[in-house]
């Protein structure tokens, strides 16, 4: 019987650490799998938590002594460094591994270096195996990693003419419950949600991840962000409350821009200090015209509903353009139906010059 390709395998692997989105950050998610001489698989495993086993050593703990003379497959180059745990690329070694496969190198200067300790040790390494797939995976960390910022995800939700709410500033709700169960799913994936106070004030929100259907709270909450340079977040409001940490993010603390508003590449560097590697900014208008219009927002989702108001406030001002010459471009890279309403993912287009 045929055993499985490294190109199979590192599909796998992908797949496995995705496993991980929303519970290992700081750290990055990785996935594994080892493959006897023979090209079968004899163990498996992902990066689960900050402080847990890393992929390698889940996957080399389940295949024991049949990771001999055999292939891993790794998404993310083994850490060469102690931390809270051993350095994987020693447990490989260790382990008796003939070859390494490796889909993308490791950024962070503190844990790279894996491939060539294995390579003085006499294993094989292959680099680059589905490093396209494995990165868009991983892409949070590996930007937070090289940037020294978080991630940014600028998510909205309007009507089909771009309408974030009615002309009497009513909004609830502008999409269905499947769109808001979507979305539910998606503050699960990153480490803090970002919002304006003037979102705070409009419509007093949790900013937690729950299950609609029965108000349950998720077991890891993302940190709660509220951009509020003046600070004018209620004592009451419902961010405040014990559901989730939260962060009101003053001028006076993270300082602030030509505008007098918060200045914003200062508050990602905080929250990059605090672990932060995913951010979803949720609202409103203006807070998001600020970050686009500063060229700090990594991808965009928008939730459309199948609706027109023709008047009312959109889903973005103050965005840096006053010329169609300046229209901030994006490469539209997944469009979904969710319910009745319309997922649209898309990336800003980097600009030349």
């Amino acid at each position: 019987m045929a055993g499985v390709s490294t190109d199979e395998a590192m599909r796998r692997a992908i797949a496995l650490a995705s496993r991980g989105l929303g519970t290992t950050s700081p750290n990055p998610v990785v996935g594994c799998v080892l493959l006897d001489p023979a090209g079968e698989i004899v163990g498996e495993g992902f990066h689960a938590y900050a402080g847990g086993p890393h992929a390698e050593i889940v996957a080399l703990a389940q295949a024991g002594n049949r990771a001999k003379g055999g292939t891993a497959v790794v998404t993310l180059e083994p850490c060469d460094h102690t931390g809270r745990t051993g350095p994987c690329t020693h447990a490989l070694i260790q382990a008796g591994v003939a070859r390494v496969v490796v889909a993308v190198p490791d950024p962070n200067p503190v844990a790279s270096g894996g491939a060539g300790t294995l390579r003085a040790a006499g294993i094989d390494v292959e680099l680059g195996v589905r490093a396209d797939e494995a990165e868009a995976g991983n892409i949070a960390w590996l930007t937070s990693v090289r940037r020294g910022r978080p991630y940014v995800i600028w998510k909205y939700a309007a009507t089909l003419d771009g309408r974030s709410a009615a002309e009497d500033g009513t909004s609830m709700w502008i999409t269905s419950e499947a769109a808001r169960i979507d979305v539910h799913a998606l503050r699960a994936t990153v480490d803090a949600i970002v919002v304006g106070v003037g979102t705070v004030l409009a419509d007093d929100p949790r900013l937690t991840v729950r299950n609609l259907r029965d108000g349950s709270l998720a077991i890891r909450q993302p940190l709660r962000v509220v951009v509020d340079s003046a600070g004018r977040t209620p004592a009451d409001a419902r961010v405040r409350d014990a559901a989730a940490d939260t962060w009101i993010a003053t001028g006076k603390e993270v300082g602030t821009g030509p505008d007098g508003r918060v200045d914003l590449p200062a508050l990602l560097a905080a929250l990059h200090r605090r672990g932060v590697r995913a951010v979803l900014l949720e609202g409103g208008p203006r807070l998001a015209g600020g970050f686009l219009a500063a060229g700090l927002v990594d991808r965009v989702v928008g939730y459309l509903g199948p609706r027109l108001l023709g008047a009312g406030p959109t889903a973005l001002v103050d965005a840096g353009v006053h010329t169609i010459g300046d229209a901030l471009d994006l490469e539209i890279v997944d469009v979904t139906q969710v319910g009745p309403d319309l997922r649209i993912t898309a990336l800003p287009r980097k600009r030349e010059g």
